[in-house]
């Protein structure tokens, strides 16, 4: 009987176990795999065995942050790691990133996304040296990151040529340099968070609308420094379906007017605290002209010169709306 226990135990290991993982695995965490790890050797090397399972590093929110990311890139199971996540993580700077382009720069070689939101202790010197191990990257997030500088950008662009998705938000020190490294390198750009870049101007942003025709995703929060002659060129952007322009002060119905030509616009952000007074009831009627069959989601709270408005009102200029504000 003993035996018979054994055998069954076996049979279980070598055949049950690896089907339950195998199903199970795909809908945890990537915390919680690491945590199943630890329970059995049988369930170690059912998990090891699954490539698919470790494609991302996920550290957000975590302390160790740096020694972490360099242990898990050492191991086998990360060697086609496909996207990780440093947000908000503690304890990693630009000796960690220099160590990881030293010792773990074949792990890298296939990495598309990397988040590095709130890290706020990297400078363009870690950018420089992460981005220079990963040739595939697609997505770069930079959310909040006060020391990168238009050198970080440079070196980015250098080092990473088929980016699609990028987050400058918070990057206070960038300036139109950036955006110009960005026009002249990423044509094939559908995605850009400028969100409190307070250096930027008109001339560079224009720059991008010229150069970047495939965006898709634009957001200037919080950008009072650009003004109506910034838009001028930006209906040359038939793909644009998200817009924010919160807090943009200067802009007018004239501004307006040209960003109403963005045909496919699917959701379009102009609130303002203190309030946007060149914009009136006339840009309401361009943009139903244009965008009457796209556009879902509209909110010009804060658009003093825009007239309150009812539900049925709206809906008659655009059909399709499903989410609205109007100030109050």
């Amino acid at each position: 009987m003993e035996v018979e226990g054994e055998e069954q135990t076996s049979i279980w290991n070598k055949e049950t176990v690896p089907k339950v993982m195998k199903i199970v695995s795909t809908r945890l965490a990537q915390r919680d795999l690491i945590s199943l790890l630890l329970l059995s050797p049988w369930i170690h090397r059912t998990l090891i065995s699954y490539p698919s399972l470790w494609l991302s590093i996920d550290l957000r929110e975590m302390n160790n942050a740096g020694d972490r990311l360099i242990a898990a890139l050492s191991l086998p199971r990360y060697q086609h790691v496909k996207q990780i996540s440093l947000e908000f993580s503690q304890d990693i700077d630009d000796d960690h990133l220099e160590v990881i382009k030293s010792k773990c720069l074949g792990s890298l070689q296939d990495l598309e996304s990397l988040n590095l939101n709130g890290c706020q202790k990297i400078s363009d010197k870690g950018i420089e040296a992460v981005t220079s191990c990963c040739p595939k990257l697609k997505v770069f997030s930079i959310y909040w990151n006060v020391r990168a500088t238009d050198e970080g950008v440079k070196h980015l662009v250098k080092n990473c040529k088929y980016i699609v998705d990028l987050n400058f938000s918070g990057c206070k020190h960038l300036s139109d340099k950036s955006l110009q490294l960005v026009a002249d390198n990423y044509p094939e750009l559908e995605s850009l968070n400028l969100t409190r870049c307070v250096k930027m101007r008109d001339s560079g942003l224009q720059q991008v609308f010229v150069k970047c025709s495939f965006l898709q995703s634009l957001n200037i929060y919080a950008l009072s420094s650009f003004t109506d002659e910034a838009y001028k060129k930006i209906s040359v952007l038939s793909h644009l379906k998200f817009l924010d322009l919160c807090g943009a002060q200067n802009l007018s119905d004239d501004g307006l007017s040209c960003i109403a030509k963005c045909k496919k616009l699917v959701s379009l952000n102009l609130t303002c605290l203190f309030g946007i007074v060149g914009v009136t009831d006339k840009c309401l009627e361009a943009l139903s002209k244009s965008c009457a069959n796209t556009m879902t989601t509209l909110d010009v709270n804060g658009c003093i010169g825009i007239k309150r408005r009812s539900r049925d009102d709206l809906l008659k200029l655009f059909p399709y709306l499903r989410c609205f504000k109007v100030h109050s």
